[in-house]
């Protein structure tokens, strides 16, 4: 499955996303796109065209990711939105998907996305 991963800038997401994920097993069973990665700036719209799901870290709120939940919810990309417990996202995000995950830290974050993955093929 092609991922693509939509979150904000405005925290750690190299440490607190990124690793994580690259250090799961879900980066050896899938094709995971991190935008951000290694400082690089990609233009997301046609990657996430091309994608199967789209994973929304929506803890902090962004005008850039909404932009491209809204290129996901236009192409038809199923989206999941997960969170860290104690944060409140936006409700608007209800009007393009009905799938969200709390977790509650990095370990619990992989196992549920996990499931929902595994779940959903």
């Amino acid at each position: 499955m092609k991922i693509f991963v939509s979150h904000s800038t405005k925290y750690d997401f190299e440490n607190e996303l990124y690793a994580p994920l690259r250090q799961s097993d879900l980066n050896k069973t899938n094709e995971i796109i991190l935008p951000h990665e290694n400082g690089q700036d990609v233009l997301t719209k046609d990657i996430i065209k091309d994608c199967n799901l789209v994973v929304a870290e929506v803890s902090y709120p962004s005008t850039g990711q909404g932009i491209e939940l809204g290129w996901a919810d236009v192409f038809k990309i199923p989206i999941v939105c997960i969170y860290k417990e104690g944060s409140e996202p936006s409700r608007s995000l209800r009007k393009i998907t009905n799938d969200f995950i709390v977790y509650k830290d990095s370990n619990d974050m992989i196992l549920k996305l996990s499931k929902y993955i595994l779940d959903k093929a």
